[in-house]
């Protein structure tokens, strides 16, 4: 199964203390047949914890440049996986990124 997260997600790109862009992302965690509650249940805090990676890899340049490769889009699912089992534990099998989306400012 598939728990689509509700809310995309907006992450700021700062580049010489200036805010230069917006990434707008949307995820689902695929999780086993009958888990669904147990992702929804604490929501709030994946979403802090997915959070928390997207600013981070947007802090060492991940969203920079031709930030779709293969290798970058897989470094940060897999932060994000490791996000979400340290809340959610073995319940949470990958990341899938359904949308993605970088607007200059």
């Amino acid at each position: 199964e598939y728990a689509e997260l509700s809310n995309q997600f907006v992450v700021p790109v700062i580049h010489d203390e200036k805010l230069v862009a917006m990434v707008v992302m949307s995820l689902s965690i695929e999780v086993p047949l009958g888990s669904l509650d147990a992702v929804f249940g604490v929501e709030p805090k994946l979403r802090d914890g997915f959070l928390q990676v997207m600013f981070n890899h947007a802090n060492v340049g991940g969203f920079s440049g031709n930030f779709t490769t293969n290798s970058n889009m897989g470094i940060l699912r897999e932060d994000l996986l490791r996000s979400a089992q340290t809340i959610i534990g073995n319940t949470a099998r990958d990341i899938l990124v359904l949308d993605i989306v970088r607007q200059e400012v």
